[in-house]
């Protein structure tokens, strides 16, 4: 099959989560001897704070890790009907400006051969929804949601039956538990400060905890302005600034374990929806344990995969568990590899896309309006 993805970035995971499950994704495409051609807007916002953070050394380890990967990037006004010239299918990332989602769409309404999808994997349809339906999609066959609740939010927007739940997943062929085990010391926290949405949350069941449970921990991650490095300092949290992702089994490889706090519109507005950070770090063996969120679509067996914890006093206990109990921690980190290898892995959702191709391929009506 010849696959055109349009992304926001492949070469850069800067603030990008996306780019993680799509490198995966298409890895596993292309191993399977599908052609895949990926486009990324020129000037992305995501590749230009990465340069402008690191140059051009900071695209090094993406290109190191997945040398089978590449992209090309697209200007402005860039004749899309040329880009996805001899494709059988076509996915556009909602990071895309709104012409070329809409240009996309049009030309498969006028009769185009190629399957047209749109993959959002973002809050904005419910902290951001006259913003996202903004997006022209009256073309597409149908739309790939990051969660079961996403999918729910297109339903009511008139899409019934012609949007599928694609959950992120874990690409194994990168994250994995060391070939040889190491000393593993402290916490490990790799994620985003953002724009404030979970300061509070970060505060109570991370930097509190860790610090109760006398626990190094290291943080990775960007958009840490003074007043956040403020707040690590005066936890005695260590910040190391941006990681690449592909850095990120090394760094889950030295900690004893790892901690997941959810943005909140994924515990209010979108419950059920983990970020991609989840199934990484359990596919490479490490503890995790969680702040609450409602795992809905039961895609984890919570207390085995991962612990789940209600208060900060909860993750405190929950850290020294991890760090006094051995053999807790072998069990969580062997349960959630499991759970990963069972179900959440790239392959498993490449499999999934392929049978949605092929379900709209056998009933090619459109539902949406």
């Amino acid at each position: 099959m010849n696959i055109v993805y349009f992304t926001h970035s492949l070469a850069s995971c800067w603030n990008h989560g996306n780019a993680h499950f799509l490198r995966g994704v298409i890895s596993e495409l292309i191993d399977r001897g599908h052609d895949v051609r990926v486009y990324a807007p020129e000037n992305g916002w995501s590749l230009v704070n990465l340069l402008a953070d690191h140059g051009p050394e900071g695209l090094d380890s993406y290109r190191a890790a997945y040398p089978e990967l590449n992209s090309v990037s697209y200007p402005e006004d860039a004749d899309v009907e040329a880009l996805v010239d001899g494709a059988d299918l076509v996915i556009v990332h909602e990071w895309n400006a709104h012409r070329v989602v809409a240009d996309l769409g049009a030309l498969r309404a006028r009769g185009a051969r190629w399957t047209l999808l749109f993959h959002d994997t973002h809050h904005r349809a419910v902290s951001a929804p006259a913003e996202m339906r903004a997006y022209d999609l009256s073309g597409y066959d149908g739309v790939l949601a990051f969660g079961e609740t996403l999918s729910e939010v297109y339903r009511s927007w008139g899409w019934g039956g012609r949007v599928w739940t694609w959950h992120e997943a874990a690409d194994t062929r990168r994250f994995r538990p060391p070939a040889l085990e190491g000393i593993r010391e402290g916490l490990v926290w790799i994620g985003n400060w953002g724009d404030g949405e979970r300061t509070e949350e970060l505060e109570r069941f991370l930097f509190a905890p860790a610090r109760e449970a006398g626990l190094p921990l290291d943080i990775y991650g960007v958009r840490y302005p003074d007043e956040a490095r403020a707040t690590l300092a005066r936890y005695g949290a260590h910040y190391y600034g941006w990681a690449p992702n592909a850095a990120a089994p090394a760094l889950f490889a030295s900690a004893l374990a790892t901690v997941h706090v959810p943005r909140r519109y994924y515990t209010t507005l979108l419950p059920g929806i983990p970020t991609i950070r989840v199934f990484e770090a359990l596919a490479c063996g490490i503890p995790l344990v969680s702040a609450p969120w409602s795992d809905t679509e039961g895609l984890f067996r919570i207390g085995e995969d991962l612990m789940m914890v209600r208060s900060g006093d909860e993750m405190a206990d929950a850290l020294r568990l991890v760090r006094d109990d051995a053999d807790a921690r072998a069990a969580l980190a062997k349960s959630g590899r499991e759970t990963i290898l069972a179900r959440h892995t790239c392959a498993h959702r490449v499999d999934e896309l392929l049978a949605i191709v092929a379900r709209i391929a056998a009933h090619p009506a459109k539902d949406a309006a």
